[in-house]
C-alpha cells in the first residue's frame, strides 16, 4: 500500500515546548525589568523617626544610603549596628519642606555617610504600564495569527483558505466492509469492480480495459450511498480521500477552486487513490443558472473539478466517486463520458433487500425466537436503509424500556409504526365522539381492504393516535410490485375514500379528517390522466405541466403544453374517476353496514386489531375467540414453523405500486 507522503497527512503531535517558550519569554522580560529597575525591590519600609534614631548611632548603622530624586525618600541597606543588618529599607520623608532641609543634611546625614548620593527612582511599573497595552496586543496577534499559521491544517487556519479539507482514510481506519452493505447488490457488484481494478490493475489491462475515471452514486436519501463509499474505503487497499461538496464553498471567490487543485495535488502524490465527493450537487449544479452571471464561487469550483477530471494534466490513477440525490440538476459537463463515466443507481431496497438490511442491523441485537425479519420486511414497503436501521434501534430501545431479555416481534412492529407514523399518544385526551368518528373512519378503510379483491392483504388497524394521525390502517404486501395497473390504482383510491364514505354513512356528517386521503387520491387520479395514459377518454398523451425549477438555467416562467379546453377535459376526467371510486367505496360499505358498525365497536373497545381479529369480527365472532385461536396455534406450531410467521391470504389483482397504509 502506498503510504501518504504529503506533510499534511502526517499525524500531528502536541508540542510541549510551547509552555517552555512562554516561560522563557516571561523570564527574559523579568530580567529586563529587573535591570531597568535598578536591581530589585526597594526593601522594607521604615518609619521616619526610626531612621533618624539610626542616624544618631553613627556610620556603622548604614552600609548604603541614597536619596531618591523627586520621591522624598531614602533607600539603603542597614549596617552592623542597624536594626536589621544587611536588610534593604526605604524611608518616606513626611514633609520635604519641614524635614529635608540643608541643616538636616549637613548636621545629621553628612557626618554619617559623607557625601549623600542622589539616585533616580526605579520606574519598573512605569515601564510595565507603558508596555502592557503593546504586550496584550502582541499576545492577541500571536494567538489569532501566528498560532494559526503554525497549524497547517484545520478549518480555522487563517492562511489555509485554499487548502483542501479532505480527510484521508485507509482500510485500517474504517470498520465497514461490503458484508455490512445489503439491499443494493447490483450497486455493490459495480463498485467491487473498481476495488478489484485498484488491487490488480494488470488483470484488466491485459485485455485493454481501464477503470472508470468517475463514478456517480445516484439514489434517494437514506439508501446507503455514503455507506457504500465507506465500504469501498474499507475494502480498497489504497488511500481514500473523503470530502463534502459544501467544504469547497466559501465566502471568497476562488477559494473552492484552490481547494480542488490542492485536493488533486495530494491525490497525485498518493496515486493510485480514491476521492469521494459527498453531496456533489452543492457545487455541481448547472452553470449559467438563474438570472445572474457566472462569476461566482460555486461555478469557479465546478470549473476546477471539470479541468482536474479531464483536462490536459490528468492522472489515470485517481478515481472520483461522487454521491447525490439530485442528478437532474447537475451540469451536463459532469455527466459526459471521460468524467463520470458510470452512474450507479442506489435504489430503495426491495423485499429481499429489506430483509438483508434488517439482518445486518440485527447482528448486535438479541432477538426473540418469534422475531421474524421476513414478515417485518414485508410490512416495510417504501422504507429506506436508514429507516430500517432506525426501526431496529427503536425496537431495541422499546424492549429495554420494558425490561425484556429479548427484542420481540411486538417491539419491532411497534418500532415500525413509530418510525412511519410517530410515537403512540396514549396521553392525548380524545372525546368519545371523536373516537367514534375515528373508529368508523378506520373501520371503513379496513372493511374495504378486506372485501376488495384487488387490494393488498390487511395487516393491522388502530385508533391509537400517532404523530399527526388519530388512527391508521396498514396493509402487508405479499411481494414487491414494479408495475402500476389501472385496477390496482382504482382499488387504492377506493380504499382512500372508504374512510370519508364511512363518516358520511354512519355519522350523518363529514369531517376534515380525510384531508390526506383526498389529497392522495386526487394525485393518483391526476397522474393517471396526465402522465400514465390510463384514461380512455383522454388517451395515452402526456399533459403534465412543466416542472422545471427556476434558477436551474431553464425557462423563467412556466407554460402549459395544452389548451384551456384540454385542461377542462382533464379536470372533468379526474373528477369522474374520483367520483366513481368514491361511489364504489360507499356501495361496499352500504352492503356491509352491520359489519362496519361491529368493526368500529371492536376498535373502540380494543383500539388495535390485526388481520385475523378483523376477519373474526366480520364473520360475526368475537375478538377473544380469534386471540384464543391464535394462541393455540402458536403453542401447537413447532419453533421452525413459528419463525416463518403466519401466511397472509392471497388475493387476485394487478401489479401496482405497494401501499403501506392509511393515516386518518
Amino acid at each position: 500500500m502506498t503510504e501518504p507522503t504529503h506533510k499534511d497527512d502526517r499525524p500531528r503531535e502536541r508540542r510541549p515546548r510551547s509552555f517552555a517558550t512562554i516561560f522563557a519569554i516571561l523570564a527574559c522580560a523579568g530580567l529586563i525589568l529587573y535591570a531597568v529597575g535598578g536591581g530589585g525591590s526597594s526593601g522594607r519600609k521604615v518609619d521616619w523617626f526610626e531612621f533618624r534614631a539610626a542616624l544618631k548611632t553613627g556610620p556603622e548603622a548604614f552600609e548604603k544610603l541614597a536619596l531618591i530624586r523627586g520621591e522624598w525618600a531614602f533607600e539603603g541597606t542597614w549596617g552592623a549596628k542597624g536594626p536589621n543588618p544587611g536588610e534593604s529599607f526605604r524611608v518616606e520623608i513626611p514633609n520635604q519642606e519641614t524635614f529635608l532641609t540643608p541643616e538636616f543634611l549637613e548636621q545629621e546625614v553628612k557626618p554619617v555617610v559623607g557625601r549623600l548620593p542622589i539616585r533616580d527612582p526605579s520606574r519598573v511599573w512605569d515601564y510595565v504600564l507603558s508596555f502592557l497595552p503593546w504586550l496584550v496586543l502582541l499576545a492577541v496577534f500571536w494567538f489569532f495569527f501566528f498560532r494559526q499559521m503554525r497549524a497547517n491544517s484545520g478549518p480555522a487556519n487563517v492562511l489555509s483558505f485554499g487548502r483542501s479539507r479532505a480527510k484521508m482514510q485507509t482500510k485500517e481506519h474504517v470498520n465497514v466492509s461490503f458484508e455490512d452493505v445489503a439491499g443494493v447488490e447490483e450497486a455493490k457488484d459495480e463498485v467491487q469492480e473498481i476495488v478489484a481494478f485498484l488491487k490488480n490493475p494488470s488483470r484488466f489491462q491485459r485485455l485493454g480495459g481501464r477503470v472508470p475515471k468517475g463514478v456517480l452514486l445516484v439514489g434517494p436519501p437514506g439508501t446507503g450511498k455514503t455507506l457504500l463509499a465507506k465500504a469501498i474505503a474499507g475494502e480498497a487497499d489504497v488511500p481514500f480521500y473523503s470530502i463534502s461538496g459544501s467544504d469547497f464553498v466559501e465566502m471568497f471567490v476562488g477559494v473552492g477552486a484552490s481547494r480542488v487543485r490542492d485536493l488533486f495535488k495530494q491525490a497525485r502524490e498518493n496515486s493510485p487513490c480514491i476521492i469521494f465527493l459527498d453531496e456533489i450537487d452543492a457545487v455541481g449544479r448547472r452553470r449559467g443558472a438563474g438570472l445572474g452571471g457566472g462569476h461566482d464561487e460555486r461555478e469557479q469550483t465546478l470549473n476546477a473539478i471539470l479541468v482536474e477530471m479531464d483536462g490536459f494534466d490528468t492522472d489515470t490513477g485517481i478515481i472520483i466517486i461522487a454521491a447525490t440525490n439530485r442528478p437532474d440538476i447537475l451540469d451536463p459537463a459532469l455527466l459526459r463520458p471521460g468524467r463520470f463515466d458510470r452512474q450507479i443507481v442506489v435504489e430503495m431496497p426491495d423485499l429481499r433487500g429489506r430483509e438483508g438490511i434488517l439482518k445486518v442491523h440485527a447482528r448486535g441485537i438479541r432477538l426473540a425466537p418469534d422475531a421474524d425479519l421476513k414478515v417485518l420486511a414485508r410490512g416495510t414497503p417504501g422504507f429506506s436503509g436508514a429507516d430500517l436501521e432506525a426501526l431496529m434501534n427503536e425496537g431495541a430501545i422499546l424492549a429495554t424500556m420494558k425490561e425484556k431479555d429479548h427484542v420481540e416481534m411486538d417491539d419491532l412492529e411497534e418500532a415500525r409504526d413509530k418510525v412511519k407514523w410517530g410515537r403512540q399518544k396514549r396521553s392525548r385526551v380524545v372525546e368519545l365522539e371523536d373516537r367514534r368518528i375515528t373508529a368508523l373512519h378506520e373501520a371503513g378503510h379496513a372493511l374495504v381492504a378486506h372485501y376488495l379483491p384487488e387490494a393488498e392483504p390487511l395487516h393491522k388497524v388502530t385508533i391509537i393516535p400517532r404523530g399527526m394521525a388519530l388512527g391508521a390502517t396498514m396493509q402487508l404486501p405479499e411481494r414487491d410490485r414494479y408495475h402500476i395497473s389501472r385496477r390496482r390504482l382504482t382499488a387504492m383510491m377506493t380504499m382512500l375514500f372508504a374512510g370519508r364514505a364511512a363518516e358520511e354513512l354512519f355519522c350523518d356528517d363529514v369531517t376534515s379528517g380525510a384531508q390526506n386521503d383526498i389529497e392522495r387520491a386526487t394525485e393518483i387520479a391526476r397522474r393517471m390522466v396526465t402522465e400514465w395514459g390510463l384514461s380512455e377518454r383522454i388517451g395515452p398523451i402526456h399533459f403534465r405541466e412543466g416542472q422545471q425549477t427556476l434558477f436551474l438555467g431553464h425557462e423563467v416562467t412556466r407554460s402549459k403544453d395544452h389548451s384551456e379546453k384540454t385542461a377542462q377535459e382533464i379536470d372533468d376526467e379526474v373528477r369522474r374517476i374520483l367520483m366513481e371510486t368514491y361511489a364504489r367505496a360507499r356501495q361496499i360499505l352500504e352492503e356491509h353496514r352491520a359489519e362496519t358498525e361491529a368493526l368500529a365497536e371492536a376498535l373502540l373497545r380494543y383500539e388495535s386489531l390485526n388481520a385475523e381479529e378483523v376477519a373474526a369480527v366480520l364473520r360475526g365472532e368475537t375478538v377473544e375467540t380469534a386471540r384464543r385461536a391464535a394462541e393455540a396455534k402458536n403453542v401447537a406450531a413447532p419453533p421452525a414453523a413459528k419463525a416463518d410467521g403466519p401466511a397472509a391470504p392471497k388475493k387476485a389483482g394487478g401489479d401496482p405500486e405497494p401501499e403501506g397504509g392509511f393515516a386518518y
